[in-house]
């Protein structure tokens, strides 16, 4: 029988604690919260999507460059695996749009109760309010931890600290400075599925306004395209979210980073006409509305909220008769609603990020094992490495999937 110190009560702790142990070790989970699976109990607003049923390609896809890492992990422990073990354990789950798993209950907390059960019922020892102190190993071997409660001899040692987002719930960095401690490489902890800050006043005066169905592009001042996506998004006091503002924000953010310099967002908010149709569709708009002022002729074509800011950006009098309106000032519209520019000048806080972005590098750790390439029987799960997905269920999958992978060989 192994003795296996798992450190971080999260997703990936509790799964790598109930993989390993179910193969008969003693496993003990240290938690520095008072409860288990803080953060997961407010992820998706309190509802948790917990995975997403996209097909397994589209999963590696959704990690960006280290997504071939977690081919291993995901071929052990699918997306597929994680739904079955929910629904065996007595958590029925459901599929909404844009291929994302929820429980049916629609509570977070039912998943966090759903994984501590199960912990409690394969005998796993939890020390909560047990905040873990160090990590020794010997020769290039793990031996022990340190906590508040003494040292502890180890065969394997789990790291499931998580990243550096939403420190309140204990993630606060702890995991790396162990690993970097120990000689592995850490990348940089930036935010990753963030929010991003806008210069211009507009953007915080649409603050609530959400738009389905818009298409955005974010370049660099010399017009280089960094991202795109397209479906909702939505205005804030300070700029623009979203699911598809939170996708972006990754390589938004690493380029604002490295390069000091704004980027411009350009939103489409009618990709499904060319400007040639838009401009005809406009034109109806102004012919049926000929009498009235621009400013009340827009509600069919755009959200109320809306309409004053493009009027105002177009540089047309929102008073102007509809049949008093020119050729010129129709594609200035039209060039607006189709690249209504937005300067992005950086993100949110690390603090309020979904996701962390960097941490334990990929290259020092065995993507078939989880384990350290550099200390033997040390192993690391979650978000303390350096995978960030797609906002969907995607990271949570590599939480399960990673925290799966190092309690089996942990194990072993």
């Amino acid at each position: 029988m192994k003795k296996i110190m798992v450190i971080g009560a999260g997703p990936a702790g509790m799964m790598a604690a109930i993989t390993a142990a179910s193969k008969n070790n003693e496993v003990l989970l240290w938690e520095k919260k008072d409860r288990a699976g803080l953060k997961l109990s407010i992820t998706g607003k309190g509802r948790c999507n917990l995975t997403t049923a996209a097909p397994q390609e589209e999963l590696v896809k959704g990690f960006h460059k280290n997504g071939r890492f977690l081919f291993s992990a995901f071929n052990e422990f699918s997306n597929q695996d994680v739904i079955s073990f929910f629904n065996r354990y007595g958590l029925d789950t459901k599929v909404e749009r844009g291929l994302r798993v929820f429980p049916c209950s629609d509570k977070a907390q039912d998943v966090v109760d759903t994984l501590y059960k199960i912990v409690k019922e394969k005998q796993v020892k939890v020390f909560l309010s047990s905040p873990v102190e160090g990590i020794f190993a010997d020769k290039g071997r793990v031996k022990s931890i340190r906590t508040g409660k003494g040292d502890f001899h180890a065969d394997a040692v789990i790291v499931t600290t998580g990243g550096m987002s939403y420190p309140s719930t204990g993630s606060t960095g702890d995991g790396y400075l162990w690993a970097a401690r120990s000689g592995h490489r850490i990348i940089e902890p930036r935010p990753g599925l963030i929010p991003l800050i806008a210069q211009e006043r507009w953007v915080s005066a649409l603050a609530g306004l959400s738009l389905k169905n818009v298409k955005a592009v974010a370049c660099t001042r010399t017009g280089k395209k960094i991202s795109s996506e397209f479906g909702e998004m939505l205005f804030t006091h300070f700029g623009i979210s979203g699911p598809i503002i939170l996708t972006m924000s990754t390589a938004v953010g690493e380029y604002i980073s490295e390069t000091r310099e704004n980027v411009t967002l350009k939103l489409d908010v009618k990709p499904a006409l060319n400007e040639e149709r838009l401009d005809l569709r406009l034109q109806r708009d102004l012919s049926k509305y000929a009498n009235k002022q621009l400013k009340n002729a827009l509600g069919d074509l755009l959200p109320q909220k809306l309409i004053p800011v493009i009027i105002e950006l177009s540089g047309i009098e929102a008073d102007t008769a509809c049949n008093q309106i020119k050729r010129q000032e129709r594609g200035s519209l039209v060039k607006l609603l189709k690249q209504l520019p937005i300067t992005v000048t950086g993100t949110r806080p690390l603090k309020e990020a979904i996701v962390t972005v960097g941490g334990v590098d990929l290259k020092d750790i065995n993507p078939k094992t989880m384990e350290s390439k550099i200390v033997k029987g040390l192993y690391f799960a979650g978000e303390v490495l350096d995978v960030e997905g797609y906002t969907g269920g995607y990271n949570l999958q590599a939480a399960f999937s990673t925290g799966y992978l190092a309690g089996r060989y942990a194990a072993q």
